[in-house]
């Protein structure tokens, strides 16, 4: 790896360093920069050198800067202008370090080289986002492609009154978590402080008026008036203004919301009032009815006080009735007494009757159930005796069957006698035993040799299904060999194995996919004509060829997931496409190629699959790439230049036009790169060498397979041999076992053989002594059933008994109802002589009970209706109804409730006669609405006092505001028409003022020529061109009005004719740096900054270097002594003989693949001082 190459850092102090800057190389010695002297000859120390023809052909790219050191400017960096911008891995950067001037800096490099790579790293670098840049929306995009982590620095102007040194900010991005960290001066910080610093310099990255990167140009161009005049105020004006100008649009908003308000609260009263008058009169009516509905309630409450005045009189009634009632029956009883007496003395005799009658009953009741219980107890007993009975017949049953047994169990004793006298045979165990293991270990061993010699085999049989798998295998890698898509999938191996193996999984798994997933378009595509196979191929890069295709995104994600997570394989293109080739039109007819030179498109020499085909139109762009098999003329280039084809290649050159059609329709810039020759649609011949080891492969695994199987054959017959052995070994342990088992058995019987004598003979006991205890129960069952036999006869004997006494009380109940059937017939008799005289009595006694029934129901009423006035009473109490207590308590004590109806039905009448309707809702809607009305007139009196204080406050602020306003515009309008005077044009500026002050608006007036009037500046009525110069203009009519400590403008130039950029750039360099420093020399009087970059093509540099001029100097003023801005003008071309000015820099970036390893081996100062000195020669002679 080079040397890093790094410059002396620039003192960070306000003072500047007078001494020479030189650069110093790590592990090497320094190297001096060449001086220009007053007479502009160079000198060089002996370690520099001159390239006279060009730079020497290396990998790189190179950033230079060059200040003239003969009238050095005494102009410094303003506070917060930018010192220094140091970059590592960033964007296209490796490496690189910028050393602004403090006032016009130009940055010229060709398209592509890394111009605006310096605007995007001061915008990043102070704290903003990528959405004020337009380009990549994620900061980890402007990482370095391979890198993991972007590193900015930029060096900021201090303020004396605030700082002693130079505020260093340092921002690094992250790729992998797309972050940022800040920090300041060597501390840790964070994006809100390191925007907070930028905003107490008045840095406004995110105003376009200040920084105008190349992607805003047209956002810039597209912004309104009423936006323009916003970003106008923040550049120029104090941050009071734009409160102002806020606080005016805040006031008229709510002076408008207020009015709004009043209007809808006045058209709200008018209306209430209107339907006011309308119903006063229905409202009177209404009110009248109230009155007589609240007579009739009252009326009808006093009902209760008269029906009790009418109860009380009807009580007092009926206890006098009641009392005559009472004196009548008194006297009937004294006359009809004795006849009673006697009626009443056979009723007692008869009442006796009845009652030694219901006694005999109970009695009779009482002896029957005497003699069914003991009838029960006869038939229990009767029941247990045949229990007893069954019980002992079950005994006896029992008994036999024992008996028989006995015989049979002495006959067993006799035999196991005779058993156990006989003499007991030898049995030896141990040498059985010792037998039998011999025999089964032998087996084992042979056992254990056949699985040695089965697991054998089935090794020899994977290795053998593996070789026979290698032969297939290879045999269809010859077939490929001899096949187009062989050879393309072989080339696929070699270009990427990772990319191969997925393809080969790929092709085995197709079922799992919802869609079918393509291959790459190495494999998948083909070439229709051969002849054009160089240009189309070259038409697509590596990753292009290797990429996989989806056309699901659930395909797409489980795929990934496969290959990366499950196979592991880390080099995988793939892309989800859903589109078709439909979705891809050329934009003119093939038919019309020819006047071009073409012969078709791209996309019409390729064949293969939609999806891959619109895949690669998607990146490619094959449907709009033309394709032609010889050079393109000079008149065909002309013609495609402004044509709709963007993309041609030829027989050895590929050709891009890029067009920025924001500059207008002749910014336009030509990419061209040679053809390389085809590598994979090739017809190349079997590789032989290939196929012959493929065949030695095959021949060789075929031996080996041969040689698997005799081993196998041989292994099987000792495995049969084996299987013999053992089967003979194993009948012979089965013998021995039989023989072992039955010796066992008998010896085992032998030996329990008195044992089984001890049970018979307890068994011979148990019987004998069964037969022993049934007799004994035998013998207690008979005495049970004797002593049941007694309770029989006794209860039957009770049962006689009881049945006679039954018969007996059944004689004394039939007396005693005799007897009751003539006490019923004397009474009756009796009653019927005294029946008229019983019934008179009856009669007085029910008027009597009647009465009092009466006079209890007239006191109960009057009692009611007592609790209701009580109720009434206290309820209208409660609920302060004072017009119901009044009216109760002036009740009349003489008036009927006939009068009281009467009164009633006479006020219903009445209000039968109005009208009825919702009365008390009109009513209540009426009071309602009043209270509104007023309410409403309440509000409209507090509104009106606020829109008179809003207007106050609008006045105010206004006066205070718009004179400023008018003022700064009218500054501005003097320095654009100044501007536009210069290139003999006319412009002038105003602002737009409307009622409301949202809609104030700035108004940009032009005229580019003299027969046509001021016209507004839009982009109708003006030329791209025309807007571009107004807008530069108009951006520098703000500098000397500016409050931003730097101003960037990137490619603002693009689309000037080149007067209009001759007259916009010397008109840009005296505003800048002051009218004082201009020079007419077309070698720029400044100086170059050495450094590299790696530009576009890959190389190994990895360090730059950047030498400061040390132009600055001690004054603060620029040609007139006013403190001029920095200005960042960024532009991919400069006209020659343009104009310069002491102060200004130039930053001039180089990249291509000639570019050296070392910044020291270019100079670019030598090169102009060679350049000059060759001009002077020149003028000399």
């Amino acid at each position: 790896m080079p040397s890093a190459v790094t410059p002396q850092r620039r003192s960070r102090d306000s003072s500047s360093d007078e001494a020479n800057p030189q650069s110093s190389v790590a592990g090497g010695s320094s190297a001096k920069r060449a001086r220009l002297n007053l007479d502009g000859d160079a000198g060089w120390d002996s370690q520099s050198q001159v390239l006279p023809n060009g730079y020497r052909s290396n990998g790189g790219g190179l950033l230079q800067q060059e200040t003239l050191c003969s009238g050095r400017s005494k102009i410094k960096h303003q506070p917060g202008s930018i010192v220094r911008v140091k970059l590592a891995n960033f964007v296209t950067y490796t490496a690189v370090e910028f050393l602004p001037g403090p006032s016009l800096n130009m940055v010229i490099g060709p398209n592509g080289t890394g111009k605006s790579t310096l605007v995007c790293a001061i915008c990043l670098g102070l704290g903003w986002g990528p959405q004020h840049l337009g380009r990549a929306k994620d900061v980890s995009e402007y990482v370095k492609h391979g890198e993991q982590e972007a590193t900015i620095e930029i060096e900021l102007a201090a303020d004396p009154k605030r700082h002693r040194r130079n505020p260093v900010i340092k921002c690094n991005i992250k790729r992998e978590n797309n972050k940022s960290t800040f920090s300041a001066d060597g501390k840790p910080s964070n994006k809100k402080a390191v925007i907070e610093l930028c905003r107490s310099f008045t840095i406004q990255i995110d105003n376009l008026c200040q920084f105008l990167p190349q992607d805003k140009v047209v956002e810039f161009a597209a912004m309104t008036p009423i936006e323009l005049l916003r970003s106008t105020q923040r550049a120029v004006a104090p941050q009071e203004m734009l409160d102002m100008h806020d606080e005016l649009k805040e006031h008229r908003q709510k002076q408008r919301s207020i009015q709004a308000k009043v209007q809808t609260d006045q058209d709200a009263l008018d209306n209430l009032e209107n339907r006011q008058r309308m119903q006063a009169d229905d409202v009177q009516r209404m009110r009248d009815r109230e009155v007589i509905k609240e007579r009739v309630r009252l009326l009808e409450a006093s009902r209760p006080f008269a029906a009790y005045r009418v109860a009380k009189q009807k009580h007092k009634e009926a206890v006098e009735r009641k009392k005559h009632a009472k004196n009548e029956l008194t006297n009937l009883k004294n006359d009809v007494e004795p006849s009673l007496r006697a009626i009443n003395n056979k009723e007692a005799y008869q009442r006796q009757i009845e009652a030694v009658t219901n006694g005999r009953k109970r009695v009779v009741q009482d002896a029957e159930k005497t003699a069914d219980n003991i009838d029960r107890n006869l038939q229990t007993l009767l029941s247990r005796k045949r229990e007893l009975e069954a019980e002992a017949e079950a005994e006896k049953n029992a008994g036999r069957e024992t008996r028989k047994d006995i015989p049979r169990i002495q006959g067993t004793i006799v035999a196991l006698k005779r058993r156990i006298d006989e003499e007991k045979p030898d049995l030896d165990i141990t040498g059985y035993n010792e037998r039998i293991r011999g025999k089964q270990k032998a087996i084992d061993e042979a056992a254990q040799k056949v699985m040695e010699l089965k697991r054998q085999i089935t090794d020899i049989h994977s290795r053998g299904q593996g070789r026979k798998e290698r032969i297939v295998q290879a045999q269809q890698e010859l077939e490929k060999l001899e096949s187009q898509v062989g050879q393309r999938e072989n080339k696929l191996r070699q270009a990427s194995r990772d990319t191969f193996q997925a393809w080969e999984w790929i092709k085995q798994h197709q079922n799992e996919f919802e869609k079918p997933v393509f291959g790459p378009p190495m494999v998948e595509c083909s070439i229709t004509d051969m002849k054009y196979v160089d240009q189309i191929e070259s038409l697509l890069q590596r990753g292009q060829m290797l990429m996989i295709t989806c056309q699901t995104k659930n395909d797409f994600k489980k795929l990934g997931d496969i290959l990366h997570d499950r196979l592991h394989l880390a080099e995988i293109n793939m892309q989800h496409m859903t589109g078709t080739l439909a979705d891809f039109p050329p934009p003119i007819g093939r038919d019309q190629l020819g006047q071009y030179g073409l012969t078709g498109w791209a996309l019409d020499y390729m064949t293969g699959p939609e999806p891959v085909m619109a895949m690669l139109c998607a990146n490619v762009r094959l449907e709009r790439t033309g394709v032609g098999d010889r050079d393109t003329t000079t008149e065909e280039f002309e013609m495609l230049q402004n044509g709709p084809i963007e993309n041609w290649v030829t027989k050895r050159s590929s050709y891009k036009i890029v067009r920025r059609r924001e500059y207008g329709p002749s910014a336009t810039s030509t990419n061209v790169r040679d053809v390389r020759q085809a590598q994979v649609w090739t017809n190349q011949p079997v590789d032989m060498r290939a196929k012959r080891d493929l065949q030695e492969n095959i021949e060789g695994w075929t031996g080996e397979i041969t040689d698997f199987k005799n081993e196998i054959a041989t292994a099987q017959n000792d495995i049969e041999e084996l299987r013999t052995n053992i089967r003979e070994k194993q009948e012979e342990v089965r013998n021995l076992q039989t023989e072992k088992a039955g010796k066992q058995k008998l010896l085992s019987e032998l030996r329990a053989l008195p044992t089984k004598l001890a049970q018979q003979k307890e068994r011979l006991a148990t019987a004998q002594r069964s037969i022993s205890e049934m007799r004994q129960r035998l013998a207690q069952i008979s005495d049970k059933a004797d002593q049941v036999t007694q309770e029989r006869a006794e209860a039957a004997m009770d049962y006689v008994a009881a049945v006679e006494a039954l018969q007996a009380r059944h004689l004394e109940q039939h007396e005693a109802e005799i007897m009751l059937i003539e006490a019923n017939s004397d009474v009756a008799t009796l009653t019927e002589k005294n029946l008229a005289q019983k019934e008179m009595l009856e009669l007085r006694e029910r008027e009597v009970e009647q009465l009092s029934n009466e006079t209890k129901k007239f006191f109960d009423s009057a009692n009611k209706l007592v609790e209701k006035i009580k109720n009434l009473l206290a309820m209208a109490d409660e609920a302060g109804d004072e017009a119901l207590s009044t009216h109760i308590r002036g009740l009349s004590q003489d008036q009927t409730s006939e009068e009281l109806e009467e009164e009633i039905e006479s006020e219903k009448a009445r209000l039968e006669l109005m009208h009825e309707g919702n009365d008390r809702g009109v009513i209540k809607e009426f009071e309602s609405r009043e209270k509104r009305i007023g309410t409403l007139r309440s509000n409209l009196e507090g509104l009106r006092e606020e829109l008179q204080q809003a207007e106050e406050r609008i006045q105010g602020v206004r006066e205070r505001w718009e004179p400023e306003l008018d003022r700064l515009i009218g500054l501005i309008s003097r320095s654009f028409g100044e501007n536009m005077k210069e290139i003999g044009c006319a412009g002038e500026v105003g602002v737009s003022k409307e009622d409301d002050f949202e809609n104030w608006s700035i108004k940009i007036l032009v005229k580019f020529r003299e027969t046509e009037p001021l016209t507004p500046l839009d982009s109708h009525r003006q030329s791209g061109g025309e807007r571009a110069v107004s807008t530069i203009f108009y951006l520098m009519s703000l500098q000397s009005l500016t409050r931003s400590p730097f101003r960037v403008v990137d490619e603002i130039n693009q689309g000037m004719d080149p007067r209009n950029e001759r007259l916009v750039h010397r008109r840009m360099v005296g505003i800048a740096c002051g009218n004082e420093g201009l020079l007419n020399d077309s070698i720029p009087s400044h100086g170059f900054d050495n450094g590299t970059t790696n530009g576009d093509v890959a190389t190994s540099f990895d360090s730059v270097t950047v030498n400061g001029d040390g132009d600055d100097g001690e004054t603060d003023g620029g040609g007139k002594g006013v403190p001029q801005s920095q200005y960042f003008l960024i532009t991919p071309k400069l006209l020659p003989s343009l104009t310069y000015a002491r102060g200004m820099r130039v930053l001039c970036i180089a990249s291509g693949e000639h570019m050296p390893e070392k910044a020291d081996k270019v100079d670019f100062r030598g090169c102009v001082d060679l350049a000059r000195g060759l001009r002077r020669e020149v003028a000399v002679r």
